[in-house]
């Protein structure tokens, strides 16, 4: 597993315990303590006293800063009112559902969730090949035959290199970039220009729920001596009062794109292309390889390069003992 994930888990089980510990003084709190809890714990626990700490202190800060703009997370109708805490499986993010801890209320029929970041921004990793239909997957509108046809070339290319030997390096493709990498490229742009063009109204937005979301959601970014907390409300379901109590700050709700605007290669690049929307939503997509090894399939690097002015973003500073 890679130190990334390792490092991801461990601050979702510093967000879940620290929300236990601040809030079990204010109201009812449970959590379930399921296998991804588990698997969390582990990893948090793998680490020095010092480093945990510093995951510590920053879940805190977020926390601190949640509780003030989300009365019902301190705030309950009676003792049966019971705040549930929980970490989603990996499965849930397939789905589109990309909160790593969920806070429930059931009898208020309210909750919200985190995506937890360990020092990175990048949304999704999603792979294109042979036979992955991103267009059926993404937006729930098939692609064409053409793009599986043009493609094909390709994919047929690596599958026969890793059929003959299945050690060989992406290296010892000579000129991948021309003959890999722009291909898979420009059936990808053409193809979702092509979608666009057919689906008016329904790519740009089922584009932006499938990278960012279709849950709302606060993302927590622990960087080196700072947390971001950005927030998803794109369906109005943050920010509720409690009763008479208002939040302590106002979240907007976030507009959601209705037009694909230009699909382009980011300048002197020949791995990355640029999606522009309209309601200033910029999303970049790099190809890479997986791995060291060829294999008939390829992967997306995918990052929000700029999201509309409406997005809510607070960054605090933290300052490590």
């Amino acid at each position: 597993m890679s130190i990334q994930v390792v490092n991801g888990k461990a601050f979702e089980f510093a967000l879940i315990d620290e929300f236990y510990h601040r809030l079990k003084v204010l109201t009812f709190v449970t959590i379930n303590k399921n296998e991804p809890y588990e698997t969390a714990k582990g990893f948090f626990d793998s680490f020095n006293e010092k480093i945990q700490e510093t995951y510590r202190i920053t879940a805190s800060s977020a926390i601190n800063f949640l509780i003030d703009i989300e009365p019902k997370l301190s705030n309950d109708i009676s003792e049966d009112d019971v705040l549930e805490l929980e970490i989603t499986s990996d499965q849930m993010g397939q789905s589109g559902d990309v909160r790593d801890v969920i806070l429930i209320r059931s009898l208020q029929k309210w909750e919200i969730g985190v995506s937890a970041k360990n020092n990175h921004r990048a949304v999704k990793h999603s792979r294109l090949s042979q036979s992955i239909d991103f267009g059926d997957k993404w937006f729930g509108v098939p692609c064409s035959q053409a793009y599986f046809e043009e493609i094909k070339p390709v994919f047929d290319m690596l599958a026969a290199v890793r059929s003959k030997d299945k050690s060989t390096k992406w290296t010892s493709i000579e000129n991948m970039h021309e003959v890999v990498y722009l291909p898979i490229l420009n059936a990808f742009r053409k193809e979702l220009i092509r979608l666009d063009k057919e689906n008016p109204n329904i790519i740009a937005e089922n584009l932006v729920h499938y990278l960012v979301g279709n849950k709302d959601f606060y993302k927590v970014i622990k960087g080196k001596k700072q947390v971001e907390i950005q927030a998803y409300n794109l369906h109005g379901s943050l920010n509720l009062p409690f009763e008479n109590i208002k939040p302590k700050a106002k979240i907007p709700r976030l507009k959601l794109p209705s037009r694909l605007i230009e699909v382009v290669y980011q300048d002197n690049s020949t791995t990355t292309l640029l999606i522009s929307l309209n309601e200033g939503w910029q999303i970049s997509f790099r190809i890479h390889n997986a791995s060291s090894r060829v294999e008939p399939s390829l992967k997306f690097d995918i990052n929000l390069v700029s999201t509309p002015h409406t997005l809510f973003t607070n960054h605090i500073l933290i300052n490590y003992a």
